[in-house]
């Protein structure tokens, strides 16, 4: 700890990646990252902005990939915000509509950055717990006294999905506070809120373009929602850090968007490769919880799932343990899932550790 901290840095808990060991090459199933290449179209269209035009700034306000959005959500470019990767829209949504009041409520199970933003934004997280098999229960987020909700759909580390008729019963009983989706796994099999945005002026979707069009790597996410909420991040954005996505960037995710039949063609090869690891793991006695994203949440009853994940690392295929939470999911794993190759190497790997 350095003199020079604030309390506030001191008082952080950090946000904790999935690791990216360099020791030696492995099998990445611990990151959600998708294992096909981006869009052809995309990498042409960011090779042809790796030129003299670097020396400009970029678009601040990504007018062309707004209007690609727009268009393919069928909504205006005043409806939609764009930033430097979904965890910055989130931040900045934290920061604008949840900070400085009521408690914010989220599930108790879910993605772990949003402990570390309330922390940071000084925000009392209301902890909303999972059922026994982790479903979010709708009727758990009636008559709550809160700045916000927070549901992410599917959910994760779990995968499970809810239907959208679940989430309008959540923007229903909370219809004077901002409840935001954060979808980053929709294109694996949920069903997408994007459609009541016309309906609820609260409702703000957040997606990334890290996952389902394999752009982990240029860090773009966006938001739609009432064209009131995303003024609110524009305003937040241009009082932080105006020029938050790059030339490249910028010209990747608007031909990304624009190319939905890859889009269709990897997503569809993810969820088969899901489906076939889903019956290769039960065959191997793991539980998986139903899964709609690219990953699957499993467990064995009859191994420790910590010496399942170190002896994985030791033969070079790293998943994602969380120990964090002994509780409720200190014996699961979370594994992305990979090429059929990747998953055909994890099963027989497993098939040795289970012996």
């Amino acid at each position: 700890m350095s003199r020079f901290w604030t309390d506030k840095i001191a008082s952080l808990d950090p946000y904790v990646p999935g690791e990216q060991p360099q020791d030696k090459k492995y099998i990445k199933l611990n990151t959600n990252e998708s294992p096909y290449s981006p869009s052809p179209k995309a990498l042409f269209a960011m090779e042809e902005q790796v030129s003299e035009r670097l020396r400009l700034y970029p678009d601040p306000n990504c007018i062309t990939l707004k209007n690609a959005l727009a268009k393919n959500y069928q909504l205006d470019a005043n409806q939609v915000f764009v930033g430097n990767g979904s965890d910055e829209v989130l931040a900045l949504a934290f920061m604008g509509y949840f900070a400085g009041g009521k408690p914010l409520a989220f599930a108790d199970i879910t993605y772990s950055f949003y402990k570390v933003y309330a922390g940071l934004y000084g925000i009392e997280p209301k902890l909303i717990p999972l059922s026994d098999d982790f479903d979010i229960i709708p009727a758990d987020y009636n008559n709550l006294d809160v700045s916000g909700v927070v549901v992410t759909n599917p959910n994760a580390p779990t995968g499970k999905a809810l239907p959208l008729s679940d989430i309008e019963a959540i923007l229903k009983a909370n219809p004077d506070v901002v409840v935001l989706v954060d979808e980053a796994y929709v294109d694996f099999g949920a069903q997408s809120a994007t459609t009541l945005i016309n309906q609820y002026p609260n409702l703000l979707v957040v997606h990334t373009l890290s996952k389902s069009r394999a752009l982990a790597g240029i860090r773009v996410g966006y938001a739609l929602g009432h064209p009131d909420l995303i003024e609110g991040l524009e305003r937040l954005k241009n009082s932080f850090n105006s020029y938050p996505v790059d030339r490249v960037a910028l010209a990747g995710a608007t031909a990304a968007v624009e190319d939905q039949a890859y889009l269709e063609e990897i997503c569809g090869k993810t969820i088969a490769t899901r489906e076939q690891s889903v019956k290769d793991l039960e065959a191997l006695g793991f539980n998986i919880v139903p899964s709609a994203t690219n990953f699957v949440f499993a467990t064995h009853p009859n191994k420790d799932a910590e010496q399942i994940y170190l002896a994985l690392k030791e033969q070079g295929i790293l998943v994602r343990f969380f120990g964090s939470n002994k509780a409720r999911i200190g014996n699961y794993l979370r594994i992305t899932i990979g090429t059929d190759d990747e998953m055909a190497a994890l099963t027989a790997a497993l098939e040795k550790l289970l012996k």
